[in-house]
């Protein structure tokens, strides 16, 4: 299972994520600021393997710093960021700068907490492929 941090200023997507993770057995850390996000990806001795992170906290390009800080960290780590106001421009961006995904929070008719479960999941393979293919070169 997955080592994951949730980095998201609002108290009920944070622990509502958290514990939807939790019960898949993953294990999940969490943060309530972008600073607070890229001080556990810093100190922490292994890397995480997802990282999940609104884009507008604090400031509005706090989920950028935090996709950058992660990548810094582990080139490998996954990055899903989250959004309440997403627009095309903005998520090109996102992905240009590495994120494996980018999702809308406000989505209509969709359980976005369990899009993000599925999401998740799929970027943990990805990064395990990645890990399995590096080592094996």
């Amino acid at each position: 299972m997955g080592r994951i941090l949730v980095v998201d200023d609002e108290d009920a997507i944070r622990h509502s994520l958290q514990r939807r993770l939790e019960r898949e057995g993953h294990t999940v850390h969490t943060a309530s600021a972008a600073a607070a996000g890229m001080e556990k990806i810093q100190s922490g001795e292994a890397s995480y393997d997802l990282v999940i992170t609104d884009m507008s906290m604090e400031e509005g390009e706090s989920g950028m710093q935090m996709l950058c800080a992660a990548l810094e960290r582990d080139p490998d780590i996954q990055v899903i960021v989250l959004t309440a106001y997403g627009n095309v421009r903005n998520a090109v961006e996102c992905m240009q700068k590495g994120a494996s995904d980018y999702v809308e929070k406000n989505i209509p008719d969709v359980d976005v907490f369990e899009l993000l479960v599925i999401k998740a999941e799929r970027a943990l393979i990805q990064r395990s492929c990645r890990l399995q293919a590096r080592n094996a070169a």
